[in-house]
């Protein structure tokens, strides 16, 4: 069975979509077969990966409404890594999902039909606490929350770790804090160091000891629908993610990803 990963931060900018390509692609260059699912309407790993969102005939927006198999609307992207794209009409599905039974679970059911081809599915979540994210919630086996090095960047986690409790009580007992993930780190800048430490401090062992820099290459790489790993390896960004990846898998083989959600709730 897949492990499938939340990517999700209500906060904006964090560097969910980032981490959604750059971390599929480095799992993918492991050996692990990936499947990233793009459940923001912005649809940046879409793009972020190469796919023209005008060619798609089908998105997730229609395999939530049953109008698509997923199977159908899933691309390849290269050896070992896939994605489930988004376009724009996913906004619709906030809307449209409203009156429907079971809501929050008809991206699990989706998946259900998919994963026994994946070791990985990485799910980019939109920047919001609404449907399309209590789906990815409600599908996951674990959290990775991306926090960027910046001020303010622990403002509204605590109602992220409280929507996360609720639906491991109510939905996905299953569900459990993966880890959390400094982004957007600039050695050079004392805020940076300030917030690394702050963050730390919250949320212990929980954090990756890989940190992901600022870094021109990964801000590049998107506009030529690449991994930064296809555009630039040699370079810092590559190579955090590649860190990231191997930490991702070492954690999974220790069994180091213990339940954090109550402690911080607390």
């Amino acid at each position: 069975m897949a492990k499938i990963i939340a990517i999700t931060n209500q906060k904006g900018g964090v560097g969910k979509s980032t981490t959604a390509v750059n971390l599929g692609a480095a799992l993918a260059r492991s050996g692990s077969r990936v499947l990233v699912v793009d459940v923001d309407p912005q649809g940046n790993t879409t793009s972020g990966l190469g796919v023209s969102k005008s060619t798609l005939e089908c998105c997730i927006y229609d395999v939530l409404l049953d109008q698509c198999p997923p199977g159908q609307a899933i691309r390849r992207i290269r050896d070992n890594l896939d994605i489930l794209p988004a376009t724009l009409r996913l906004a619709g599905a906030e809307i449209e999902m409203v009156s429907v039974v079971a809501r929050e679970q008809r991206l699990a059911r989706a998946l259900m039909r998919v994963e026994s081809a994946y070791d990985k599915i990485l799910l980019d979540c939109p920047p919001s606490l609404g449907i399309l994210t209590m789906n990815a919630l409600s599908a996951a086996t674990e959290v990775l929350v991306p926090i960027q090095c910046e001020f303010y960047a622990l403002e509204g986690i605590t109602q992220l770790m409280n929507v996360v409790e609720l639906v491991k009580a109510h939905v996905n007992p299953a569900l459990k804090i993966g880890g959390v993930l400094l982004t957007l780190h600039d050695s050079r800048l004392n805020l940076s160091e300030q917030v690394a430490e702050e963050v730390r401090r919250h949320f212990g062992e929980r954090v990756f000891a890989t940190v992901i820099p600022r870094n021109v290459k990964l801000a590049e790489a998107p506009s030529f629908g690449q991994s930064v790993l296809d555009y630039d390896f040699s370079s810092r960004g590559a190579q955090a993610y590649l860190e990231l990846a191997r930490e991702v898998l070492a954690r999974e083989k220790t069994g180091s990803g213990a339940r954090l959600v109550g402690a911080l709730a607390g």
